[in-house]
């Protein structure tokens, strides 16, 4: 298959569609002070099992911190923290241009339930930009596995060969590659200008605006 073959794009989200402009600590607020470094940790050890749908990430955070001495809410911790999540406009008129071309266009995010379900209710996630969105909390699998993307060509119905799949984490971009995916790493620090160019290199020709 050449590169001319493509006829999806695959799009991470973090630094790809969206990105957060303050730190997590500066997002938490007044919370932030309340998680000490070692309840900081202990919820870090979530994230996998999070991603993968495998545990309640409120549930269990809910509990760690309760070791702690902590009382947390984790729908107000979290919240407050996505609610600084911006969409880039920029990324999403890239989309509707795909889309406008005749190409599929596709979501590929690591989320967790909630996080997942603020995407979608709040954000705009589900209101039809995007024609197949594999959340991995809701598959079981997690980039940078390759089977993630076994799962994604699947439910996009394509052939792997036949898709583009752009992430900002290299580690995920090689995990594509391995799947048989073409891949590169991009994010918007980058520029759209540079985006443009790495879609161009698969035979990826969208017009401006």
């Amino acid at each position: 298959m050449t590169t001319h073959d493509i006829r999806h794009v695959l799009l991470d989200a973090d630094e790809v569609l969206q990105h957060t402009p303050v730190s997590v600590d500066a997002a938490a607020g007044p919370h932030a002070a309340r998680i000490s470094p070692e309840l900081r940790a202990e919820l870090w050890s979530l994230e996998w099992p999070a991603l993968r749908g495998e545990i309640d990430f409120f549930a269990e955070s809910v509990a760690i911190a309760a070791r702690h001495g902590v009382d947390l809410d984790p729908a107000d911790l979290f919240t407050t923290m996505w609610r600084s999540i911006v969409v880039d406009p920029d990324s999403m008129a890239l989309v509707a241009a795909l889309r406008a071309a005749g190409y599929g266009v596709h979501l590929g995010t690591n989320q967790e339930h909630h996080r997942a379900r603020f995407m979608r209710e709040e954000l705009g996630f589900d209101d039809g930009r995007f024609d197949v969105a594999v959340y991995s909390c809701d598959i079981g699998l997690a980039k940078p596995d390759p089977a993630y993307f076994d799962k994604a060509v699947t439910m996009i119905g394509a052939e792997p060969g036949s898709v583009l799949f752009v992430d900002d984490r290299q580690e995920n971009v090689d995990g594509a590659r391995a799947a048989g995916l073409a891949a590169e790493r991009w994010e918007l620090a980058d520029g759209h200008a540079a985006l443009r160019t790495l879609l161009m290199r698969h035979g990826v020709v969208v017009h401006a605006g």
